[in-house]
C-alpha cells in the first residue's frame, strides 16, 4: 500500500480545498488530524484528512495544510473553528498529536515520512504491506 501526503498549502485560502475534500469524500473519511507543533518559537498545527485507501490501487492519500494554523490550544482561531465544525458535522473526533515540525527535517520528503511512521505506529493507518 501506498500511503502519501497531499500537501494543499498552509491553511490560509487552501484550508476551505481541505474541508470540500472532506465534504466531498465522506464515504471514504477515516480521520480528520491536528498536529501541533512549535515553528519559530510560534506554536502551530497542521490539519490532516484521512482517506481510506482506493480499491483497487491501494493508494491512501493523506491531504494536509502544514503549519501554517495558529495552535488553537494557545491562541484561538476561526480556521480551527471551522475544522472542529466539519467533524462535527460528520460525527467525527479530531485527533491531536504533538510532532516535531517540518523545520528540523533537510527535507519535506523526510517530514513526511516521519510522520506515516508516527501514524502507523499508533494505528491511525494501516502498516506497509
Amino acid at each position: 500500500m501506498l500511503q502519501r501526503f497531499i500537501e494543499l498549502g498552509e491553511g490560509y485560502s487552501d484550508i476551505y480545498e481541505l474541508l470540500e475534500l472532506a465534504n466531498a469524500n465522506q464515504h471514504r473519511l477515516v480521520h480528520l488530524m491536528a498536529l501541533h507543533t512549535t515553528v519559530n518559537q510560534k506554536p502551530m498545527t497542521s490539519l490532516i484528512i484521512v482517506l481510506q485507501p482506493t480499491s483497487p490501487g491501494d493508494f491512501q492519500a493523506l491531504y494536509i495544510c502544514r503549519e501554517g494554523i495558529p495552535n488553537p490550544n494557545t491562541t484561538p482561531n476561526k480556521r480551527f473553528d471551522l475544522f472542529r465544525s466539519l467533524a462535527d458535522q460528520l460525527g467525527k473526533t479530531i485527533i491531536e498529536m504533538e510532532v516535531r515540525s517540518s523545520k528540523g527535517f533537510a527535507e519535506l520528503e523526510l517530514y513526511y515520512q516521519y510522520l506515516i511512521g508516527i501514524l502507523r505506529l499508533n494505528h491511525y493507518i494501516p502498516a506497509l504491506q
